[in-house]
């Protein structure tokens, strides 16, 4: 095993969570396509292996569900900075031994974290 490359973000409307990631937080769009009568969007953050896809497929992932995903950061404050500017609501910045952490929700309430050791 080398890697986690693909993490999937269940959400009630692709769109609107495509709209959210890309324009307020920063992803690019890597892969869009329609499969059968589903719509595949893939989205990475630049020079990152992992990238994420907008599900509403899975029965047992209900949108929201996902919870705990860590973005690693350099200059959190930076960035906190920059996606409040885009309308992103961060919580406070936090720090513990292990660094620091600032979360925020997707519009569907999937729970994402800055973190900078």
């Amino acid at each position: 095993m080398k890697t986690i490359e693909l993490i999937s973000v269940p959400v009630t409307d692709q769109e609107v969570a495509k709209k959210f990631y890309v324009e307020q937080v920063g992803f690019s769009i890597i892969t869009e396509s329609n499969f059968g009568s589903q719509k595949w969007i893939q989205l990475g953050l630049p020079g990152s292996e992992t990238s994420i896809t907008l599900v509403n497929w899975f029965p047992n992932m209900p949108a929201g569900s996902l919870q705990g995903i860590l973005i690693k950061t350099d200059d959190i404050e930076r960035d906190v900075k920059a996606l409040q500017e885009r309308g992103v609501a961060m919580g406070k910045i936090d720090t513990m031994q292990w660094g620091k952490f600032a979360g925020f929700k997707d519009p569907d309430g999937n729970g994402w974290s800055l973190h900078q050791m």
